[in-house]
C-alpha cells in the first residue's frame, strides 16, 4: 500500500511540474476562491488509475470526481492539487495529498511538494518523515515565539468575514507573526516544526485527512477550533461537508484555543 501511495504521489507530481507556469485557463467552482484546472483533472485521473489498478475494491474519494463508495474498510482520499490558485498563478506553493482511511480513520498519508521534491509521509503508529527522515512538531511552549499559519477563503456565510477578522486580530496579538500559503505547505511546516501551528475555518476532507495524520504522527494534535476531535466518517451525501482545523503541539494547541475562544 505504501509503495502504491508513493507512486501515485510522484506520478501526479510529474503532471503538475510539466504544466506549472503554463496555465492560462481555469474554471471557478462553488466560490470565487475555488478553481479547477485541467491539471487537477489529469492529476486525479492518474492517481485513481494507479490506486484502482492495485486495489479495485477500495473506496475512492476525490476532490474532482466525488465519492465512489464500494463498501470497503479502506477509503483513498485524494486532493490532486492542493493550492490550485497558487499553481495557476505560477506560485510554487502547491502539492498533492493522498490519505488512506481505514474504517474512516487516517491510516496512511502522503503530502508531496513537487517543486522542492519533498515527500512528507506518515503511517499510523509509525511516526512521520520528510524524504525518509523523521520529523517532529515544534517543541516551543510560548505563543509569542512562534510563527503560525491562518488560512481563509471567501465565504458568504453571514458574519463569517467578521469572525475571520477577529480571529486574525487575536492571533496576531499573541504569536510572533502570521503566515499563510493557504495550502498543504502550512500543515507540512507545522509537522516538521517550522511553524508552531496552523488553523483554517473552512476546509474539506481531502485538504486535511492526510495532514492530520502527518501532524499526529509527528507528535502534534489536530482538532476543530474548539478542541473537538475530527470525524472523517462520510456518506454519499455529505462527503463534501466543511471542516475546521487547528493543529499544533500539545502545549500550544490549548493556548491557541484559549486565544480564539476568548
Amino acid at each position: 500500500m505504501k509503495e502504491i501511495l508513493h507512486t501515485a504521489l510522484y506520478e501526479a507530481g510529474k503532471i503538475l511540474l510539466d504544466n506549472f507556469g503554463k496555465i492560462s485557463d481555469y474554471e471557478v467552482k462553488e466560490s470565487q476562491s475555488s478553481i479547477v484546472t485541467k491539471s487537477d483533472i489529469d492529476s486525479e485521473k492518474r492517481i485513481m488509475e494507479i490506486i484502482e489498478g492495485e486495489f479495485p475494491l477500495h473506496n475512492l474519494l476525490g476532490e474532482e470526481t466525488g465519492f465512489r463508495n464500494k463498501k470497503s474498510e479502506y477509503t483513498w482520499v485524494v486532493d490532486p492539487i492542493d493550492g490550485t490558485s497558487n499553481f495557476a498563478a505560477g506560485i510554487p506553493w502547491f502539492g498533492v495529498i493522498i490519505c488512506v482511511l481505514k474504517d474512516f480513520k487516517p491510516y496512511m498519508a502522503g503530502c508531496y511538494l513537487p517543486v522542492p521534491d519533498q515527500l512528507y509521509f506518515a503511517e499510523k503508529g509509525e511516526g512521520a518523515t520528510l524524504n525518509g527522515n523523521a520529523i517532529s512538531v515544534s517543541k516551543e511552549v510560548e505563543l509569542k515565539n512562534i510563527l503560525m499559519s491562518y488560512s481563509l477563503d471567501f465565504s458568504d456565510e453571514p458574519g463569517k468575514t467578521e469572525k475571520e477578522a477577529k480571529t486574525i486580530q487575536m492571533l496576531v496579538q499573541n504569536v510572533r507573526n502570521l503566515r499563510s500559503t493557504n495550502c498543504l505547505i502550512d500543515f507540512c511546516y507545522t509537522a516538521d516544526g517550522k511553524l508552531g501551528g496552523c488553523a483554517n475555518r473552512t476546509t474539506k476532507i481531502w485538504d486535511i485527512a492526510g495532514p492530520v495524520l502527518l501532524i499526529e504522527e509527528a507528535g502534534g494534535i489536530a482538532t476543530d477550533l474548539k478542541g473537538n476531535a475530527l470525524d472523517f466518517y462520510v456518506t454519499d451525501e455529505d462527503y463534501g461537508r466543511n471542516f475546521e482545523i487547528l493543529a499544533s503541539n500539545k502545549i500550544l494547541h490549548s493556548k491557541v484555543i484559549s486565544v480564539i475562544t476568548n
